[in-house]
């Protein structure tokens, strides 16, 4: 099959080790996720040459383990950070309408009053929210309305009856694993090369200045060096790691851990999600993939960065303040699935403290000299920071970039996927695929839906852990999988929607996968080996009793 643009695949990766060993670019972008993909594609758009480096796989860390919503952050307000909320609500609505309209849609939410003062006090907190969306000149969303005690339970049932009311308002939904793949696919279409399972070892510094990397290639072992006019850090919760490369870090950062549970669709009856008060922050229930996501918890970790994991004390957090406004409370045994991520907090000085306090501002942080540092920020703003940190890195290296071009650039799979919307019947009929499983795969896929149903005329074949054997290929052949986990956990989400995590037929998506990356058998029984005990991590909380888990 021949490479086209946008497509990350074994052969890729190659010419990605190749060009990156011994050679020299403008930009080179450490870390694979929303932040670092943004920053690679805009560096693209912008003509600059571009490698972007991934210790793991693209979304491995915090962008893959959201609460996959785009959104402004109603919550914000009320900590009167206003620009933070304007500038996010822009972009939410920059990616429901021009960039990523297949990926990212409207979703109803209710915000439920229990007594008579938050109607108003709510009310004007959400006014503002719509306000703030429609002075930047594009509204993505339906407005929000007032609902009482009646209209609320028909839309609701399932609320408890200490609801009085609600307010309906909207917010982005997305897979942010499957954004992120887009924006990196985007990034390679624009000439980026993306270097993924390959991580930075050490800096090259001359003459007091950063010029270039030491990576160390995770699959094959090779080790190799690459030039760069500048580099920009973009690694999340291990920004400081990598600066540290180059010389001391000149900032700290303190991860919060945010767990998100996966609930039985049937547990909750509702049309809309639900955000509500929780002990210290906010609660959100929202509609994933047919079922309910259930999240967040917003605690300090000094554990593992690599490997967070769920613990019983955080199931126990999530249920008891959901269940405070449910008819019928949640328990253990509406848990489908668990995952924990580390959101990477700017923290000026060190000590304890409630991370749901510490800023979700970004910051662009320049030395030493060669080397750009963005860190912190929100998902939905991830292109302004990829903004703010090219602009800085193509000033520090005397480049001439002009200015930002991603705020109308369409991601892959935008373009024509309202015309494939129109002709699922058909598409569906001619692949011999049922036109629900066409439904499912249309928001992943967009555009590019056909190519998946086609599969060069071979058929979309049998479905495995609740795909179909082409999305399993196609997320090695196109999207950059390099590993069993890759394939499960992010291109598809099998390790929180398929039954038992998928490990039952995790086998047979290696024997599937095995021919398109040269595994042996043995190799392919280390990769289950790697992703059950990856799966089971997370589940053990669902079994273990965190705690008291009365509402």
């Amino acid at each position: 099959m021949n490479s086209a643009p946008g497509q990350l695949s074994p052969a890729s990766r190659e010419n990605a080790l190749s060009a990156a060993d011994g050679g020299t670019f403008d930009v080179v972008v450490v870390g694979g996720g929303i932040t670092g993909a943004g920053c690679a594609l805009d560096a693209a758009v912008r003509g600059l040459s571009v490698l972007l480096v991934e210790a793991g796989d693209l979304a491995a860390g915090t962008s893959s383990r959201s609460g996959k919503t785009a959104h402004g952050g109603l919550r914000y307000l009320e900590q009167l950070n206003f620009s933070l909320v304007a500038e996010a609500l822009r972009e939410r609505d920059r990616m429901i309408g021009v960039t990523a309209p297949h990926l990212v849609g409207a979703e109803p939410f209710l915000l439920p009053t229990t007594r008579w003062w938050e109607r108003p006090y709510f009310g004007a907190g959400v006014l503002a929210y719509d306000t703030m969306a429609r002075a930047r000149g594009r509204l993505g969303v339906p407005r929000h309305r007032h609902l009482g005690r009646a209209s609320t339970r028909r839309r609701a049932p399932g609320l408890a009856d200490s609801v009085t009311g609600a307010i309906r308002f909207f917010d982005g939904r997305m897979d942010d694993a499957r954004h992120t793949l887009a924006v990196a696919r985007t990034a390679a279409r624009e000439g980026a090369q993306v270097l993924t399972h390959t991580r930075a070892t050490g800096a090259v510094v001359e003459g007091g200045r950063v010029r270039g990397l030491r990576l160390t290639d995770a699959i094959s072992g090779r080790d190799l060096e690459v030039r760069a006019g500048s580099v920009v850090n973009a690694a999340g919760v291990w920004a400081a790691d990598v600066q540290g490369l180059a010389g001391p870090a000149g900032f700290s950062v303190r991860p919060a851990k945010g767990v998100h549970l996966l609930v039985d669709g049937d547990a909750f009856e509702s049309d809309s999600g639900l955000i509500a008060r929780a002990e210290d922050s906010v609660i959100i229930l929202r509609r994933w993939y047919g079922n309910w996501l259930l999240g967040t918890t917003d605690t300090a970790y000094e554990g593992d960065r690599g490997t967070p994991s769920v613990e019983g004390s955080d199931v126990d957090y999530l249920l008891r303040n959901v269940n405070r406004y449910l008819a019928r409370p949640l328990d253990r045994s509406d848990v489908l699935g668990a995952y924990a991520g580390l959101r990477p907090l700017l923290s000026a000085e060190s000590g304890s403290g409630a991370t749901s306090a510490l800023s979700r501002d970004h910051t662009v942080v320049t030395g030493p000299s060669g080397m750009v540092t963005v860190v912190g920020g929100k998902y939905t703003t991830y292109r302004v920071m990829a903004r703010d940190a090219v602009d800085t890195a193509a000033r520090e290296a005397g480049i001439d970039a002009g200015p930002c071009r991603t705020a109308d650039l369409p991601l892959v799979g935008a373009d024509g996927h309202e015309e494939v919307g129109r002709e699922l019947d058909r598409l569906a009929a001619e692949a011999g695929t049922p036109e629900a499983e066409a439904a499912r795969m249309l928001p992943r896929y967009g555009g590019e839906l056909p190519d998946v149903l086609r599969w060069d005329g071979d058929g979309a074949g049998p479905k495995i852990a609740g795909h179909l054997a082409s999305e399993l290929r196609r997320a090695v052949t196109h999207e950059g999988a390099m590993t069993l986990s890759d394939v499960l956990v992010r291109r598809t989400r099998a390790s929180i929607t398929a039954e038992h995590g998928g490990v039952d037929e995790a086998p047979r998506v290696a024997e599937l996968l095995a021919p398109l990356l040269g595994w042996s058998p043995g190799h392919a029984a280390e990769e289950v080996k790697r992703y059950r005990a990856e799966v089971e991590r997370d589940r053990n909380a669902l079994i273990s009793d965190g705690g008291s888990q009365d509402p």
